[in-house]
């Protein structure tokens, strides 16, 4: 069983630079969140051409693997820099879950992350690609103290960048056992700590549910100058016991 969410706002900004996208097949899937950088549309742009080329890409593939994984972000990438300018180096975060056969595979470049939860408890998420996480790596701050960290929006990878290095992972799902994975941009998480969306998940049923409750929480906390947010939950069951 597989059940799929999503939501992107522009928070407090005019222009709304990200995007997301989820396919459903079968009991396959294929999810998507991007963060557009660039300004002015150049970011939207971004984040529309890694969405549209990586869905297109997954409904054309039978098979995926990190390999797999890697051309599709490298395809993606050339034709991201094709559309760069002088004045516009459009540039985009992206996460991406494939579901294929009971596994799950994932692959990310910046800070919009992928948490993995198994029976509601948080068992791994996404190592940012910015300089506030190298600051947490070298011992310089903690994990929490990323959010507040001076350099926090300095990314060090991203789709648009002359060499992806994507970071990936995989998770085995034929265990019976309730997953559920959360993708969103640095939008979201900023204002959504780790344990509340544990806590939020343990209320509901539905990954539509979960996202409007969390998505509470960040109106609650946010001024009005928020940057756009957007986050895709996926709820998987496998048949097996």
């Amino acid at each position: 069983m597989i059940l799929t969410a999503e939501l992107s706002s522009q928070g407090g900004r005019e222009y709304n630079e990200d995007s997301v996208g989820i396919k459903e097949r079968g009991q396959d899937a294929c999810v998507i969140v991007a963060d557009g950088l660039g300004g002015h549309g150049g970011g939207k742009t971004a984040s529309t051409i890694a969405v549209d080329g990586i869905s297109t890409a997954w409904q054309n593939t039978a098979k995926i693997s990190e390999e797999w994984m890697l051309s599709v972000y490298t395809k993606v990438n050339a034709d991201i820099l094709s559309m760069q300018t002088e004045a516009c180096q459009m540039k985009t975060t992206c996460v991406s879950l494939f579901i294929e056969q009971e596994k799950a595979w994932w692959v990310h470049l910046g800070d919009s992350r992928l948490y993995h939860f198994v029976d509601g408890i948080l068992e791994s998420q996404t190592v940012d690609h910015s300089v506030s996480q190298m600051a947490v790596l070298s011992g310089e701050i903690t994990l929490s103290q990323i959010r507040f960290h001076e350099d926090r929006n300095r990314v060090l990878r991203a789709l648009g960048m002359e060499e992806p290095q994507p970071t990936y992972g995989q998770a085995d799902l034929s265990d019976g056992r309730f997953h559920a994975f959360l993708l969103c941009t640095d939008g979201f998480w900023e204002y959504v700590l780790e344990d509340e969306m544990e806590l939020d998940l343990a209320k509901v049923e539905q990954p539509e549910d979960w996202i409007r409750i969390m998505e509470t929480r960040l109106q609650k906390k946010v001024n009005g100058k928020n940057d756009n947010y957007s986050a895709a939950a996926l709820f998987f069951q496998s048949d097996r016991m």
